[in-house]
Order: C-alpha cells, then structure tokens, then sequence
C-alpha cells in the first residue's frame, strides 16, 4: 500500500487493517481517493464482486484497488498502470426504460 501512495505521490493514512485487506486514504492535489490492498488475488475479486452492488468505477491492479473521483483515474492509472473497471449496480436504473 505504502508503495502504490508513493508513486501517486501521497502518505497513506491507513483506516483498515485486517487478514483480507487493509484500506487507507491519500490526500493530494487533484482530490482524495481510498487504496484497497489483498494479500491474495482471489480476495480482491470477492471484494470486487460485492463492489458490484454499488456499481461504480475503480482503477485496479494486482490484488489491489483505487477508488477516486471519476476525473482522477487517467491521472492515477498513468502512475500506478492497472484498469479502469466499470461495475454495474445492482437495483432499478436512473432512467429506466
């Protein structure tokens, strides 16, 4: 986690700290976004499925994932790499058909 802040070019302030994952917050000038770190790749695929439900994007890389603003993500993935993955929400639409 502390490497991915690095080369965003911010000190992670870590809010979660467990055996599946471990969360911390960056502060830097284009905005705030949230690092999410696995110890296990399949763990970060059972995070991203219940991610599902809320629907969203997040840049992700090897058993890890950030979660920003949508205007940070070009900025971010030229700096750490990864994807920008889309996930849809579960529930009615906003306009439904």
């Amino acid at each position: 986690m502390e490497v991915i802040a690095g080369l965003a070019g911010c000190k992670v302030k870590i809010r979660t700290e467990a055996d599946e994952l471990r969360e911390g917050v960056c502060h830097t000038k284009k905005g705030d976004f949230l690092i999410t770190t696995f110890p296990e790749e399949k763990l970060k695929e059972t995070w991203l499925e219940s991610a599902r439900v809320y629907g969203g994007k997040y840049l992700v890389g090897m058993r890890w994932v950030v979660s920003a603003k949508p205007g940070m993500y070009e900025h971010l993935r030229a700096k750490l790499g990864g994807t920008v993955q889309e996930l849809q929400g579960i529930g009615p639409s906003v306009n439904p058909s």
